[in-house]
């Protein structure tokens, strides 16, 4: 099953690096930290931005699981980790991988 397709849960667990890693190939433009996962999207302007952020709002807050956002102008960044095991878990590859379905449909 594409990670898109999945649904964010509330049972999570930590990933190991090697886990992450595999996932991290399924989200090829999200960039791999120790703890977290970032892209940064490049928007026309800052209302384009805002309406992108309110776009990954509604799907955040769908899937009970929701990014630190950075907004500057035109660029929007965010950041996924999961908290409650202070790291990455498969939340943070389902949320992107969802974010991404998003900018498909947009170009």
């Amino acid at each position: 099953m594409n990670l898109a397709d999945k649904r964010c849960q509330a049972d999570v667990v930590s990933l190991s690096p090697v886990e992450a890693k595999r996932l991290a190939q399924e989200v090829p433009e999200w960039s791999m930290g120790d703890q977290a996962i970032e892209r940064e999207f490049k928007l026309k302007d800052f209302r384009q931005a805002m309406d992108f952020v309110n776009k990954v709002a509604d799907i955040a807050e769908g899937q009970d699981h929701h990014p630190d956002i950075f907004i500057s102008y035109n660029k929007v960044r965010l950041t996924l980790s999961t908290h409650k095991v202070g790291g990455l878990s498969q939340n943070d590859f389902i949320l992107a991988a969802k974010i991404d379905q998003l900018v498909d449909q947009r170009a």
